[in-house]
């Protein structure tokens, strides 16, 4: 299943911390699920799914289909 971008609040959602503490744990390097990039004044995520499934232990596809109600099926259907 083919999950796309992972946004920081949703991985917060997965992990039950706030966006910021993934924002700055990605940022300082403290939270090993993906990168953070400054590009000029502002940050940019790449959150890996196989990161995040390794430090939380669980099923990352299945968790963002819950959060985004489902439309990880509906976007294969199409």
């Amino acid at each position: 299943m083919e999950v796309g971008k992972i946004l920081p609040a949703e991985a917060a959602a997965i992990m039950h911390v706030s966006t910021p503490y993934v924002r700055v744990g990605l940022q300082q390097g403290k939270v090993p699920i993906g990168t953070a990039v400054k590009m000029s004044s502002i940050y940019t995520y790449h959150i890996s799914e196989k990161l995040l499934a390794e430090y939380t232990g669980k099923d990352v596809a299945k968790e963002l289909e819950k959060i985004r109600g489902g439309k990880l099926h509906e976007q294969r259907e199409i």
